[in-house]
């Protein structure tokens, strides 16, 4: 990956790759509404991504730059270095199958390449490519997407439509070999009835890290998350 890799996903599709640490990943929604359903894993399996450390540690409730994604040992896996989006989703999960119940009924025999999946069934084969399995899917980054605290007595989460266009861009830096899965299927929450919009995943390399890099000086956990992950590295 000495030059950039290009590679565009449908919507309801999946993708994986092993990523090199010192790489840029960058994300460009392909239409209004696009959701990207974020796992990580570090690529000798020792590390994966812990969202509830990730939020505590930092202070938030999304993902947003410079947060570093955290892994179960407090390595940052990977940096958010660049967004056109203030908010992406760290609390409502993959859809599953039941979320496409509310829809028509879709199948490949009848839909073909239209047909509907659920990001939960396409996260798994995607896994399953690389040896994983079940007991390895985890909390995941809905990229390109913001939910919100509803008016209502139970403090429902709710999608918010209109969040993500077209050319939204978000971009990550892999601090560590990487084991990146995508899926492009529809957020768990979104109400619309149509096509998903797909994503483009770009790949190239980093310049060096600056002393005065915006993760490094975001917060001492993030400083000492990125410490680590070099650590692992020397």
């Amino acid at each position: 990956m000495s030059s950039t890799y290009r590679h565009e996903m449908p919507g309801d599709a999946a993708w994986s790759a092993t990523v090199p640490a010192g790489r840029l990943v960058t994300l460009t929604a392909l239409g209004p509404d696009a959701n990207a359903s974020l796992l990580l894993f570090a690529a000798d399996r020792l590390d994966r991504l812990n969202l509830p450390d990730t939020l505590k540690a930092q202070m938030s409730a999304c993902l947003r730059p410079p947060m570093t994604l955290m892994s179960d040992r407090g390595l940052a896996l990977a940096s958010l270095t660049h967004s056109s989006l203030d908010w992406h989703d760290c609390l409502t999960g993959f859809g599953h199958d039941a979320h496409l119940a509310r829809f028509a009924p879709t199948s490949y025999q009848t839909d073909r390449n239209a047909w509907r999946r659920a990001a939960r069934s396409e996260l798994l084969l995607e896994l399953l490519k690389h040896g994983l399995g079940e007991a390895d899917l985890h909390g995941c980054v809905n990229l390109f997407t913001r939910v919100a605290i509803a008016d209502d007595r139970a403090a429902s989460l709710t999608w918010q439509a209109g969040h993500a266009v077209a050319g939204d861009t978000v971009t990550l830096r892999s601090e560590v070999d990487l084991l990146l899965v995508l899926s492009t299927a529809q957020h768990p929450l979104a109400t619309f009835d149509h096509p998903v919009a797909g994503v483009e995943v770009a790949v190239g390399p980093a310049g060096p890290v600056a002393a005065d890099d915006p993760s490094t000086q975001f917060r001492a956990e993030t400083s000492r998350s990125l410490e680590m992950s070099r650590r692992t590295l020397a």
